[in-house]
């Protein structure tokens, strides 16, 4: 078809001047769909005398690039024996949109080093291109010099491809500089702005570009604009300003546009006004299939499974054509095991589980509802694993406690050609702080640090949490400090840090500061500034917040805040006004509730209020074996053994059972594990060596073992072995042995830690003159010189 069009062409053109017009030929590239049908062109370009022809040889190297033959297209480049920039930028363009980013970025050293030509604004817009394609943003730190250097930084292609590199590799302050210097700043370097602080996920900055765009600049509001802003609004659930922007929108003509409108039902979605989603569904004309998508995903993401699934069908039913994204859009947040099952099941039968976004969002699914093997089949078989995959994965074992796991894996995916990005570094440093591995924290910190993402606020909130629930809080405190700007998240971090330390005054100040900053608190900023008054007895002060968080601020307090109101009167002995702060409830308390009150009054010995409490709990939640422990050891400490024994085989005829205690402890960067009595360490002669030289001195100075939680139906001596080999103490002993004098010690116990060991742990810290700092399952306790942080009161 093609050679009998160049041969009428031909035939034509030799009739009428005698040769062929080499415009026949640009007619015929733009009419060309497959690589033989270019080759053929070239045939006859070669045929009628025009391969030297440099700027058809130009626009037919374009087309090869175009349709994927890139080696092709670099022969005709080297046929020509003295190309041009033009030609230089072709190719460049070429290799780097086929995925050759660095053979793009050797044609341009070629072109700066082996000939006299100069590069112009579309080389450098090019360089930069196929240098966002690498892993990091060193050759991209190269040519942006170059750029200066040649004067063509501040050209707006050129600058625009600039931050959006550097946003790439989320340098995020870089591209600010560069936006910031830019002369002048067109729609196109507005909304690379927005979008690259949408990728990284710094709404707040995002917002505030819109804000400047809206306030100081002439370039007007286009759809592109509108659609960068609106995923910001609907993350940060700002449904006033979106409605703002609806008004904007509609004023300046883009609302009209079918893919403005689907921004629109993703954002009333987001915000949870399922309510406005059906009115926006009609104003599409004919919806096509991402308009279907929205909807459908809108009403999965808020509960309305029936409502998607009747619109999924509704959609099939048209005629439309569903994609990946659809399959993505049906699948719910999480629950509906059964409709997960189906949607795989059609996934793996239509080929869509090929798809990286479909084996993504069931492998997040899978994650969320513990279903945790499938998830990872999932993983393994997924053909195209993208970013996104490996970040659900990693992300999904952290969610489910197998923090080991999550390591294994970020260790496997930074062996791959995926580079971490602040999500990535988010969650494997969540990973770290359950585990609470401070050497494995601090080499993840160190990874920040060459990765250059320690900027984004996100991962340096991170980095605040790991270290304080790794037992640094002075190092918490130092990076808090350092950051040049703060969001909630980062101050609720903060104080939830020194909750945990028991540090309540300093977590108060941390709160005042928030308030007078500006950044208003949230539920959860009260969630942790509560925890932190429980934790250090701070009753009149929890109270104040507690009623400035009700009258103040007007946020509904949730089954956590009673919880923890509970916690701040129980642990100070107020029990009765506990008991009657719970009996004023608006609705009925949940088990969370009831067990905060029932661990008080194990705390102060209440029996006769434990009793009814854990009547409560039973019926409340009749399985949980926690429940029945905390009420037998009550009744144990009351010397009340025969109740005792009977909440214990209560227990055990409905085999309910305990989760062992262990304590983990580093040396170096290896970990070791000890359970009760533990026989199994390589030292384990050495360790109980030194815990019997250590109770010969505990004893001299006065030391009389709390046997009163253990089993009362064994002899005393019995019962003070059976605590004098807890985890705990064989890990602290390990330390001791296996670390210089002087040396801090930190152990980390799964469980709360017994009356008797924090007792035996004052006194070692004494006798050998050692910090020893301990996680248990409330809180961390800093033993010194005989003393403990939380003053006893845990």
């Amino acid at each position: 078809m093609l050679l009998r069009t160049i041969s009428a062409a031909t035939a034509g053109a030799e009739t009428s001047v005698g040769v062929i017009n080499k415009n026949n030929f640009f007619d015929l590239f733009k009419r060309s769909t497959s690589l033989s049908h270019l080759t053929q062109t070239h045939a006859q370009i070669i045929l009628h005398g025009f391969r030297y022809d440099i700027s058809l040889l130009t626009k037919l190297t374009q087309r090869l690039s175009d349709l994927g033959a890139i080696y092709y297209a670099r022969d005709i480049f080297l046929s020509v024996q003295r190309p041009d920039v033009f030609l230089f930028n072709v190719l460049m363009r070429g290799f780097s949109n086929n995925e050759s980013p660095h053979t793009s970025l050797s044609v341009f050293a070629q072109l700066r080093k082996s000939t006299d030509l100069k590069p112009n604004s579309a080389t450098y817009t090019y360089a930069i291109s196929a240098a966002s394609g690498f892993r990091d943003a060193r050759a991209g730190r190269v040519i942006h010099g170059q750029a200066v250097v040649d004067g063509f930084d501040s050209e707006l292609h050129v600058g625009s491809n600039i931050v959006k590199m550097y946003f790439k590799f989320s340098r995020v302050d870089d591209a600010r500089k560069v936006f910031d210097r830019m002369p002048e700043k067109d729609a196109v370097l507005w909304n690379t702005m927005l979008s690259g602080y949408r990728e990284n996920e710094m709404y707040e900055e995002s917002i505030q570009v819109f804000r400047d765009l809206i306030k100081e600049s002439c370039t007007r509001l286009d759809s592109t604009t509108v659609l960068n802003i609106l995923p910001v609004i609907a993350e940060l659930q700002e449904l006033r300003l979106g409605m703002q922007i609806h008004s904007l929108a509609t004023k300046t003509g883009s609302y009209s546009h079918d893919f403005v409108l689907t921004g629109f039902v993703s954002l009333y979605s987001k915000c949870g006004k399922i309510d406005v989603l059906s009115t926006l569904f009609r104003e599409f004309c004919i919806p096509d299939v991402v308009a279907y998508n929205a909807m459908i995903h809108g009403y999965t993401s808020n509960g309305e499974t029936e409502l998607s699934l009747r619109l999924f069908k509704e959609m099939m039913l048209s005629g439309a054509r569903l994609n990946s994204s659809t399959l993505v859009s049906l699948i719910p947040v999480s629950g509906h095991l059964m409709l997960i099952y189906g949607i795989h099941g059609y996934s793996l039968k239509s080929n869509f589980l090929s798809h990286a976004s479909v084996s993504t969002a069931l492998t997040t699914v899978y994650s969320k509802s513990n279903e945790i093997e499938s998830a990872r089949k999932i993983f393994d078989e997924s053909p195209d694993k993208s970013l996104a995959s490996w970040n659900a994965m990693i992300s999904g074992y952290t969610q489910n406690g197998l923090t080991n796991d999550a390591i294994s894996l970020f260790r496997e995916m930074q062996k791959s050609m995926f580079s971490p990005n602040p999500i990535t570094i988010t969650c494997i440093l969540s990973a770290c702080a359950q585990l609470g591995t401070l050497s494995l924290g601090k080499w993840v910190h160190g990874l920040v640090r060459s990765t250059d993402i320690e900027s984004s606020i996100y991962v340096s909130t991170a980095l605040i949490g790991m270290y304080a629930k790794c037992g640094s809080i002075a190092e918490a405190r130092r990076l808090f400090d350092l950051m040049p700007k703060k969001n909630e998240v980062t101050w609720n971090t903060m104080i939830s840090g020194y909750g945990l330390h028991g540090h309540g005054h300093e977590a108060l100040d941390i709160f005042s500061e928030m308030l007078s900053s500006g950044i208003a608190p949230t539920p959860v900023t009260f969630l942790c500034i509560l925890y932190a008054c429980s934790h250090a007895g701070l009753v009149k002060e929890g109270d104040e917040i507690f009623n400035s968080m009700i009258h103040q601020y007007g946020f509904e307090p949730s089954d956590k805040h009673y919880a923890c109101m509970v916690d701040i009167l129980g642990r100070a002995g107020h029990l009765q006004r506990a008991m009657q702060f719970i009996e004023a409830m608006p609705g009925e308390p949940d088990p969370s509730v009831w067990q905060t009150l029932l661990g008080a009054c194990r705390i102060h010995k209440d029996t006769n209020l434990a009793r009814t409490v854990s009547e409560k709990l039973f019926e409340l939640d009749p399985d949980n074996v926690g429940y029945h422990v905390l009420l037998s050891n009550i009744h144990s400490a009351d010397r009340n053994y025969p109740q005792a024994a009977t909440v214990r085989q209560t227990a055990k005829n409905r085999k309910l059972a305990k989760a062992p205690g262990y304590t983990l402890i580093e040396i170096g960067e290896t970990p070791h594990v000890f359970t009760s009595g533990d026989q199994s360490h390589p030292q384990a002669k050495a360790i109980y060596e030194k815990l019997e030289k250590l109770e010969g001195k505990m004893r001299e100075a006065g030391y009389q073992p709390e046997t009163e939680l253990a089993l009362h139906d064994v002899e005393e001596e019995e019962r003070e072995l059976m605590v004098k080999f807890h985890s705990e103490r064989l890990a602290i002993a390990f330390g001791l042995i296996a670390t210089e004098p002087g040396t801090e010690i930190r152990i980390i116990k799964n469980l709360r830690v017994c009356l008797d060991c924090h007792t035996v742990t004052k006194l070692i810290s004494k006798i050998t003159e050692r910090v020893i700092v301990v996680r248990d399952a409330n809180r961390f306790h800093h033993f010194k010189d005989g003393v403990c942080s939380c003053g006893d009161y845990w």
